[in-house]
């Protein structure tokens, strides 16, 4: 049928369908293809979002277990130096959040120095006998211990370009207490 030079579909004899419906239907099929192109996009972008989140997980874990044997150290003098002590403590955090501990490597220092307000100056730190230490000629002694504990993130998949193991390093430094 043409009306005004326009072309109108008949209507099936029979049929309630009418042309607005076959449009729609038309439509259908194409919004299916944007949706199986537009697929693979969404799932490569929700991979990267969630490796994102797993290695920022890590990094934190890793700070804390240096926060961790930071804290154990900074209890006393005698904690400070006890590098076995300082790795227990560390290994015990990471291991408490459901890690496991062969990932994860700590190393532990101390350093002396005056506080003058807030500034410190470093001095020299021995365990023998040293007439200078803890005297300052301005300020107060302190003694800091460091920790650095260092873990590997390993990525689910691996990806061109980007490396599958990550190291992930994190320091805590703390003022040890003066009994």
């Amino acid at each position: 049928m043409k009306a005004n030079g326009i072309i109108r579909p008949r209507p099936i004899k029979g049929s309630h369908i009418s042309p607005a419906r076959g449009i729609l239907r038309a439509q259908s099929g194409q919004t299916l293809v944007e949706v199986a192109l537009l697929t693979p996009l969404l799932l490569l972008l929700a991979l990267g979002v969630i490796e994102m989140g797993r290695y920022a997980y890590i990094s934190i874990l890793v700070g804390n277990a240096a926060r961790a044997g930071a804290a154990y150290g900074a209890q006393s003098l005698p904690q400070s130096v006890d590098t076995a002590g300082i790795q227990t403590a560390a290994d015990n955090d990471f291991q408490n959040n459901g890690q496991n501990v062969s990932n994860l490597s700590v190393t532990s220092s101390t350093s002396c120095g005056c506080d003058s307000n807030g500034t410190i100056t470093s001095a020299v730190c021995t365990t023998g006998p040293n007439p200078s230490a803890g005297t300052c000629a301005s300020g107060h002694w302190v003694v800091l211990v460091s920790v650095t504990a260092s873990g590997t993130f390993n990525s689910l998949f691996s990806y061109p370009g980007i490396p599958s193991s990550i190291t992930v390093n994190r320091t805590a430094t703390m003022r040890v207490a003066s009994n």
